[in-house]
């Protein structure tokens, strides 16, 4: 298990060289650039700020600068280290006592968002959109499960039907319509939950159900399918005929072997959820990373591109290498020998 970890760590690190790579070669092939305006700007200033961002170097050396400053850790003290400040992510105390910054995954200035760095949008932006996910995550997984189990249970009875056409329901409205009518329903008529804002517990109630709806009803038609074939198989039978009770039979048995094709699936979507939903976030008004996933694209913010996508490869394959190990869990004849 170690060996199977520490390999998957290093080709993790692997995984994330290609996509940037890519992703870096991929904004620069597209027509125009972070300081193209409808209003044309003098050329002269279009110079002085390729020369402030360093735009104006080849492109293999603004790569390779890229990928020194989101990997090289740099230690500075002093007077600079508290004019740096506002631009890395940790700050430490040496031994001897001296303020000190630690500089490591700088991703630089954003291009659009004057005044603030990468760094600093997500450490103000990305806990707001990994809560909102969190969130949305436990109600995928508090619906949707139990809602598969008790439809596979009662195959074709009328709660089978229902619990079926409510998941069918769920899947095929998509969150954009979903959203506005849970705001309507229990912001305006009912009045019971706030319809926007961040901050307020309540506010997180209607985001996170509209987000999570969708996910969980697919989570019930998989748990429902993935059940269901569990349960014709002969161990399921063979634990029956020896007189266990039916409880024992669906969780121990027949529930832990039909998690497999599900937690496969939960894995990306844990990826998704955390790192932020540009529609739940605008139409709630949650100050959240979704709208940088698309204004930077829109905007050519080089520096946000590259974070983002980065950051969200990065769950993905966390994300990815956790289901692998709960497959060994959950199956103990899967090995990764």
């Amino acid at each position: 298990m170690v060996k199977f970890i520490v390999r998957r760590i290093l080709w993790m690190f692997l995984v994330l060289f290609v996509i940037s790579l890519i992703t870096f070669a991929l904004m620069h092939a597209v027509p125009g650039g972070p300081f193209t305006e409808e209003k044309r700007l003098p050329a002269e200033i279009q110079a002085r700020l390729k020369a402030k961002y360093k735009l104006d170097a080849p492109l293999h050396i603004q790569y390779l600068t890229f990928i020194r400053d989101i990997t090289v850790p740099i230690v500075t003290t002093g007077e600079q280290s508290n004019y740096l400040d506002h631009e890395y992510l940790i700050n430490i105390s040496l031994p001897f006592g001296d303020q000190a910054t630690l500089r490591w995954m700088n991703f630089g200035p954003s291009y659009r968002t004057f005044g603030r760095t990468v760094n600093d949008i997500f450490r103000d932006n990305l806990p707001v959109s990994m809560k909102l996910g969190a969130t949305a995550f436990l109600v995928t997984v508090t619906f949707g499960i139990p809602l598969g189990i008790i439809s596979a249970l009662r195959r074709n009875s009328l709660t089978d039907y229902a619990a079926m056409g409510a998941a069918v329901l769920g899947v095929s409205v998509p969150v954009i319509i979903l959203a506005p009518v849970l705001q309507y329903l229990f912001g305006v008529q009912l009045k019971w939950l706030p319809v926007s804002g961040w901050g307020d517990p309540k506010q997180m109630i209607l985001p996170a159900f509209a987000l999570g709806v969708a996910n969980s009803a697919l989570i019930a038609r998989l748990t429902r399918a993935s059940l269901l074939q569990v349960m014709n198989q002969d161990y399921i039978r063979t634990a029956r005929a020896k007189g266990l009770p039916e409880r024992k039979v669906i969780v121990v048995h027949a529930l832990k072997n039909g998690l497999i094709p599900i937690v496969t699936v939960l894995g990306p979507m844990v990826a998704y959820l955390l790192t932020g939903t540009f529609v739940v976030e605008t139409i709630f008004g949650i100050p959240g990373m979704g709208k940088f996933f698309v204004t930077s694209v829109s905007g050519r913010d080089y520096p946000i591109i590259m974070g983002t996508v980065l950051l969200a490869a990065t769950f993905l394959v966390i994300a990815n290498t956790v289901v692998d190990i709960a497959y060994i869990w959950l199956d103990p004849r899967i090995r990764h020998d």
